[in-house]
């Protein structure tokens, strides 16, 4: 029996209060989100919060324990093949033939998706086009760089023509140049309808897409835009400002800044200090105070908040909430 989707119009993925319990552990509790067709939605936590977990529920791989999910308008409780037949995913560890060449190894995942021999051989050539694989095909897939395996294992994945795709830490271990190609590469792929579905670890990857999800083990604690991540009022309470402390001195710095009152958190980053403060807090006398403990200050400004800035105040915030919770 064929199954035909419930809303094909509808988003590429709408999970709605999903579980999944292994035993007595609670991995993934009462999550809910929704990713619209065309969007690199960025899937952000710690590790062990549960974000390779919803990946293999919503590809069909783990059975929900309680909960709904619907991937490109199918019920992945019902219909969990035909799911994976529409999905791409990559996953976290590099999972092609170190044995054989690159071509070999988009022969072979081209055969176990059954495409016959006419689309495989357009499908091959545009993908080689696309991720850029023509100067690499005869090498043998063990003696690519980081980057260009991830190339060809985002080749590989999207052989069957998937419009959506699921990326699990696409960019781990390999270089900033590269991370930078890849990115440019999801950007173009975007532009020709393909949903992707990212989790990741940089922040500036996380500024890079169209909506952000943030989960905090096992639950969502933010989800929206970028911009909208920003407003949320427990990263920037009524009645403060965010500053950057520039110094070449950073960790002498947020020691003392750390005991001033009115600054109510800082972290480091680079050669600055980033702080949330009380607004009635003197941005000149706090840089008197650093210099009478002898804390040279090249510039304290005014700072929009960054997406690092806004994952750091929630997860303090929650830190706090779990801990008051188990006391």
């Amino acid at each position: 029996m064929v199954t035909t989707p419930q809303n094909p119009s509808g988003p590429a993925i709408s999970a709605e209060h999903l579980v999944r319990r292994f035993g007595q552990v609670t991995a993934v509790n009462d999550v809910s989100f929704r990713v619209e067709k065309g969007e690199i939605f960025g899937f952000l936590g710690p590790n062990g919060s549960g974000k390779t977990t919803v990946i293999k529920m919503l590809t069909g791989l783990l059975p929900l324990s309680s909960g709904s999910a619907y991937v490109e308008g199918l019920d992945v409780r019902v219909d969990s093949e035909l799911v994976r037949e529409r999905i791409g995913y990559m996953s976290q560890n590099y999972s092609l033939y170190h044995d054989l060449t690159v071509a070999e190894n988009l022969q072979f995942y081209g055969r176990i998706y059954s495409l016959d021999a006419a689309r495989l051989k357009r499908r091959i050539e545009e993908v080689v086009q696309l991720n850029g694989l023509a100067p690499y095909m005869n090498r043998l897939s063990a003696q690519l760089s980081g980057g260009w395996k991830q190339r060809l294992a985002l080749g590989c994945a999207m052989l069957h023509e998937p419009k959506l795709l699921f990326l699990d830490e696409p960019t781990a271990g390999i270089d900033p140049v590269a991370r930078r190609q890849l990115w440019d590469l999801l950007f173009e792929l975007s532009g020709h309808g393909i949903t992707f579905f990212v989790t990741t670890h940089y922040m500036d990857e996380a500024e890079r897409c169209s909506h952000v999800a943030y989960i905090y083990y096992g639950k969502i604690i933010a989800d929206g835009t970028p911009n909208t991540l920003r407003e949320l009022p427990d990263v920037q309470p009524q009645g403060t400002i965010r500053v950057e402390i520039t110094t070449p001195e950073v960790t002498r710095a947020l020691r003392f800044a750390r005991q001033v009152p009115g600054i109510r958190s800082a972290t480091i980053f680079g050669q600055s200090i980033h702080a949330l403060i009380d607004d009635h807090l003197d941005l000149q006398v706090l840089e008197e105070q650093l210099l009478k403990n002898g804390i040279a200050v090249a510039e304290i400004r005014p700072l929009a908040p960054s997406l690092e800035d806004v994952f750091v105040e929630l997860t303090y915030k929650h830190q706090a909430l779990l801990e008051a919770s188990r006391a």
